[in-house]
């Protein structure tokens, strides 16, 4: 053995990417397997090779006794004996101290040399191959979940076979994207689910209906997210038709839609024609669950939210014209909305709203199903959808204190015997007033020009829906 066949071993690790470590180890089994095929060759041997100049020397193994086998027991199958000659036959090094093993040089057989070239170049080129697959096992093993871009090679019902350069892809018929075409030669960019082993190297699963293909593509395309200035908190998507992503910014100043969007839209133009068509909203996160329930049924207007926290539902009212958008397509918008929140969404037309608040009782009898809702009617005759203030059957609204107020006056004329000093017919009470549907008076600073006063789109800051919970103003 020459240097030259240490130095080739060198230059096909740096061609390979293989250890030299592990060649010289290959190239060793080869040599060993090959003397082991020549005649008169020891039962135990071992071939090592100096990693400088590339000398080759053969020892025998001289190894300890080992323990007498105990005897079989009469009637045992011959199959089992054979079986057991069979495994002394093969032993393993690391079962014996290197202390307690002998090794005697042997000299190398005449005819050695074309033998072993043919075996070894046989051995080697196997454990190159295993050595290239378990590489590449590893290389992509630790990049589940990351983008890729291949080339498509062939593509049928079953699968699509994408071309990543260094291995073949898999794009199964179930992580593929209905109505989409794979021609081949074509280019396309899918994410990484799954690797698995397999005989003729890494079988890599790549997926373009999963969820995170789009986190992925706005990670290059987005500056503000690759660097974490902008998170996407969450994503839902219907693969090839809609998706809806909820964006927050970690840094003030940084607006996380237009970040996503991009200047004239070329950020998200550029994701929408990757994904070949499929529509994306970019929803501004927002903690109050009110306030990101309107969003999330963006593009359609919310006129109020009634969110109930202990069955984490939500009670949506738009104008008439928006019901078919908010629901959208097959209820695709609320589907979606649905599964970006987490929240259960009921939408409701204005005058679904109106129909259901003007059947509602508010006599004393009916007073439990009512409890805890304001008892005013706004302007349009409409139930005030707010929560009642503690001890009191009216919302923090100055018009609806000022009815507490007048009732709890005229509550107390009557327990003094003053109440009978009126005439009933001349001095209606404020409660008859209010369950009458003549209205409120308004709030202050704002003119009495017909607009209800009611939460969510014409209620001040800091009021509350049932529960407690704020309500969405309009457009928020």
């Amino acid at each position: 053995m020459s240097k030259e066949i240490v130095e080739a071993l060198r230059a096909m690790e740096e061609e390979k990417g293989i250890s030299f470590t592990v060649l010289l180890a290959a190239l060793e089994d080869a040599l060993l397997s090959a003397y082991k095929k020549t005649p008169g060759a020891a039962e135990h041997a071992k071939v090592e090779i100096d990693p400088g100049d590339g000398e080759i020397r053969i020892f025998e193994l001289i190894l300890p006794e080992r323990p007498a086998a105990a005897v079989p027991a009469p009637g045992e199958e011959a199959e089992e004996s054979e079986a057991e000659a069979e495994a002394e036959e093969e032993f393993d090094l690391s079962m014996y101290d290197e202390s307690e093993i002998e090794k005697v040089p042997v000299e190398t057989p005449e005819d050695f040399g074309r033998i072993a070239a043919q075996t070894a170049k046989q051995v080697i080129f196997q454990r190159i191959r295993e050595a290239e697959r378990d590489m590449m096992y590893d290389e992509y093993a630790g990049r589940i979940g990351e983008i890729v871009t291949g080339i498509v090679q062939q593509s049928d019902q079953r699968y699509t076979l994408v071309d990543l350069g260094k291995v073949e892809a898999l794009l199964p018929e179930s992580e593929q994207v209905d109505h989409e075409r794979y021609d081949h030669g074509s280019r396309i960019k899918a994410v990484i689910v799954d690797v698995r082993e397999h005989s003729k190297g890494p079988q890599v699963i790549v997926s373009r209906r999963s969820e995170e293909l789009i986190r992925k593509l706005f990670e290059l395309e987005v500056p503000e997210v690759a660097d974490g200035l902008v998170i996407i908190r969450n994503i839902a998507r219907e693969p090839g038709y809609r998706s809806k992503i909820a964006v927050e910014s970690r840094e003030e100043g940084i607006d996380p839609v237009g970040a996503c969007v991009g200047p004239r839209g070329s950020r998200v133009r550029m994701v929408v024609s990757e994904l070949r068509g499929e529509k994306i909203d970019i929803i501004p996160y927002n903690d109050e669950p009110a306030r990101f329930v309107a969003k999330a049924l963006s593009p359609a207007m919310v006129r109020e939210v009634l969110v109930d926290d202990e069955e984490k539902s939500a009670t949506v009212v738009v104008p008439d014209d928006q019901l078919s958008l908010a629901i959208g397509k097959e209820g695709q918008n609320a589907r979606l909305a649905n599964k970006l929140t987490g929240w259960r969404i009921d939408i409701k037309s204005e005058s679904q709203m109106s129909e259901e608040e003007s059947v509602m009782a508010f006599s004393d009898e009916e007073a439990e199903e009512l409890a805890g809702r304001c008892c005013a009617l706004t302007k349009g005759g409409k139930r005030c959808p707010n929560a009642a203030l503690a001890g009191s059957r009216y919302c923090g609204i100055p018009a609806h204190q000022k009815l507490a107020e007048e009732a709890a006056a005229l509550d107390a004329e009557d327990a003094a015997g003053v109440a009978g000093e009126t005439a009933p017919d001349e001095e209606p009470d404020a409660a008859d007033t209010a369950a009458e549907g003549e209205g409120v008076a308004p709030v202050d600073g704002q003119e009495d020009d017909g607009q209800e006063v009611a939460a969510g789109a014409n209620t001040p800051a800091g009021k509350t829906g049932p529960g407690g919970t704020p309500t969405a103003e309009p457009g928020s």
